[in-house]
């Protein structure tokens, strides 16, 4: 299977050499080149993205700014000329990081990694229903959602809590939000996204899922009961 892809940067002559690199590759399908970030997203919002490769700095919208537009997130390799980027690019789980000049053997690698994670994602699995995959200990790891007790805030990492064990996984509570299926979770506080199917009990100030005792945003009380109670 291919992954839909396309390229957003806008040099026109980096486009082209990354859009040959594309169009070479057994393993990807060219949707489309963009100069800046605004055609990028009409066409990631009317058609199935599976991949991104992202210049940073564009003029009007940067690349990181896309990103935070975009609802649904595809895998990105970012693209620059900037090593600094690469930090911040970490915090948004990207998929790779190539620096300008790009070589061949170097492009061939990063879209390698991304079929694999493509195939981790999506791969199916019906005893164990959806799964999402996780960073943690340097080591990509598969966890399914009916699994997921809550998420908890814990300093610059997460804390993903499941029936078996615990994940560290460094990401911001917003970002690992967007990973999650729509519905079946919700952040009942700055510190505490829950699995709504795992709750026991619930009351204005608390929803118990097992022992344990997960803390109710006041200010969210209302829209957390509801989700609750409907799910």
């Amino acid at each position: 299977m291919k992954l839909n892809c396309i390229v957003v940067d806008d040099s026109a002559i980096q486009r082209i050499t990354i859009t040959k690199l594309v169009n070479e590759s057994t393993l990807l399908n060219l949707v489309g080149d963009f100069a800046n970030a605004l055609e990028a997203k009409n066409c990631i919002n009317n058609n199935t993205i599976d991949l991104i490769f992202l210049d940073i700095e564009m003029p009007l919208i940067n690349g990181f700014d896309l990103l935070d537009g975009l609802k649904t997130k595809p895998q990105i390799i970012f693209i620059t000329s900037k090593a600094d980027y690469a930090v911040k690019a970490f915090d948004y789980e990207a998929t790779d990081f190539l620096q300008k000049p790009i070589s061949k053997e170097r492009f061939n690698k990063a879209v390698k990694k991304a079929t694999e994670l493509h195939a981790l994602r999506y791969e199916n699995h019906e005893d164990h229903g959806e799964s999402i995959v996780i960073k943690s200990n340097l080591k990509k790891l598969k966890v399914y959602v009916s699994k997921i007790k809550w998420i908890e805030a814990y300093g610059d990492y997460i804390k993903v809590v499941t029936d078996d064990e615990s994940h560290l996984v460094l990401s911001t509570m917003k970002g690992f939000e967007k990973e999650l299926p729509e519905g079946k979770f919700i952040r009942v506080h700055k510190s505490y996204i829950i699995n709504l199917d795992r709750v026991e009990k619930f009351n204005s100030k608390f929803a118990e899922i097992g022992n344990t005792k997960i803390p109710l945003s006041r200010n969210k009380k209302e829209e957390i009961v509801k989700a609750i109670e409907n799910a």
